[in-house]
């Protein structure tokens, strides 16, 4: 199945050309996360967060989040390079941030929402491969190693949100979604934007 870039036409000295949308949005510092969160989307994603904060330290950079999720040590990836960048990040949910495109949103200091837009948050799953043949030992190193993710998760919820690690635990043991009043309530986002405000 071929996926339909959306294009706009600029003229230019050589005449017409056809440019990307993204393109031209990320000239305006605007930037996508849309899928799932893996080395390849990451991969993009922290090239041109790079691409930004190297051009214009200064200015801000809006990453607007649709996302199910998916690998922690992909996420973190980026989610380290957003903490230690000097540009400032601003990101917005559209649609859903879930799992570890929540922690993504939770990475920026404005975190904005749209009014139907949702955040979910839960423990960390078992990844790819089976359980099925691991002797005893196996098993415990793999669940220390689980239960140390659920920490740094937990932590980083914690610190985003303001709330205690014992509410972020009661809330993430289970697939937990929050609307946009939610979210701004329990400090998952810091504004809702409306259909009368400006995006920007």
């Amino acid at each position: 199945m071929k996926i339909f870039t959306p294009c706009i036409i600029r003229e230019t000295a050589s005449g017409l050309n056809r440019v990307p949308i993204e393109d031209e949005l990320m000239r305006s510092r605007e930037i996508f996360l849309t899928g799932e969160v893996d080395a390849e989307s990451m991969g993009s994603l922290l090239k041109q967060l790079m691409f930004l904060n190297h051009e214009s330290p200064d200015e801000e950079i809006t990453l607007y989040i649709n996302s199910p999720g998916g690998e922690v040590d992909s996420g973190f990836a980026v989610y380290d390079y957003i903490k230690v960048m000097p540009a400032p990040l601003r990101t917005v949910c559209v649609g859903l941030a879930a799992s570890m495109g929540a922690i993504l949103f939770l990475a920026a200091q404005k975190r904005e929402m749209f009014p139907h837009s949702k955040i979910m948050i839960h423990d960390p799953a078992p990844g790819g491969g089976s359980l099925a043949g691991m002797k005893p030992a196996q098993l415990e190193d793999y669940l220390s190693s689980l239960k140390k993710v659920q920490k740094v998760l937990g932590d980083t919820i914690a610190s985003a949100t303001g709330q205690t690690r014992k509410w972020v635990l009661t809330k993430t043991k289970k697939d937990t979604y929050f609307d946009a009043d939610e979210a701004l309530k329990y400090g998952l986002a810091t504004k809702i934007i409306t259909e009368k405000e400006p995006i920007r």
